[in-house]
């Protein structure tokens, strides 16, 4: 058994803090992945450009780069405008919630890009025949061409989803209490660097061993009744 000398507890909330973090920009990022996808398929010049122009200024921006910006800049930014709208108190930007808006903006266009792959994998005849038959838009997204989308952009999600979890780790820079800030605290107060860092390594291993076998349960799902060539 490994000796945390009593760090064992604060290790465990910053593992918590982390999958908080993960899974609130997982939503964002889908949510921010489907108006992307849908932009970028849609008949008009200026959601497409706007959808092209997201992408290729986040996949070009350094993750670390990005949070920095959002964190320190943004600070920076809403302290200057505040003023202005009469609010004289400096406002300070909870860590949690730039790290989260961060993270899920940036895998917002790696989703976009997976949703938008998936969406144009779907048979478009099937739609045009849920409209012939009568079907609303909304309709023939639901029941069409979302569970084909969804089966079509697993296995992009899933490769997304890993890399964001790995990510959420930039969020200690910015003085979020995860469990890499955790463990350097612990590290620098017992000099036992490589154990804590072992601890944060396996604990991240778990977490992806964990929803690699989840992905691959939905994969099975949502693949049941399709004949795979």
């Amino acid at each position: 058994m490994i000796n945390l000398h009593g760090y064992g507890p604060s290790i465990l909330d910053g593992t918590v803090v982390t999958l908080t973090v993960s899974l609130a920009s997982l939503a964002i990022s889908m949510l921010l992945g489907i108006i992307g996808a849908l932009s970028k398929l849609s008949p008009f010049k200026a959601l497409r450009f706007a959808a092209q122009v997201y992408t290729t200024v986040i996949r070009g921006i350094p993750d670390l780069v990005l949070m920095l910006l959002v964190f320190f800049g943004g600070q920076v930014f809403i302290n200057q405008v505040a003023p202005m709208l009469g609010y004289d108190e400096y406002i300070d930007i909870n860590p949690f919630i730039a790290g989260v808006s961060t993270i899920g903006f940036i895998f917002g266009a790696y989703m976009t890009e997976t949703f938008r792959g998936a969406i144009l994998a779907v048979n478009k005849g099937q739609l045009e025949a849920g409209n012939a038959y009568g079907m609303t838009g909304f309709q023939v997204f639901r029941r069409i061409l979302m569970p084909q989308m969804v089966r079509h952009a697993l296995p992009g999600f899933g490769n997304v989803w890993l890399v964001l979890i790995k990510t959420t780790a930039l969020v200690s820079i910015i003085g979020l209490d995860d469990m890499v800030r955790k463990a350097a605290l612990a590290a620098g107060a017992t000099r036992l660097p490589f154990t804590f860092y072992a601890v944060v390594a396996f604990n991240y291993l778990v977490i992806t061993t964990i929803s690699i076998y989840f992905l691959k349960w939905l994969d099975i799902r949502y693949s049941a009744g399709v004949i795979k060539t």
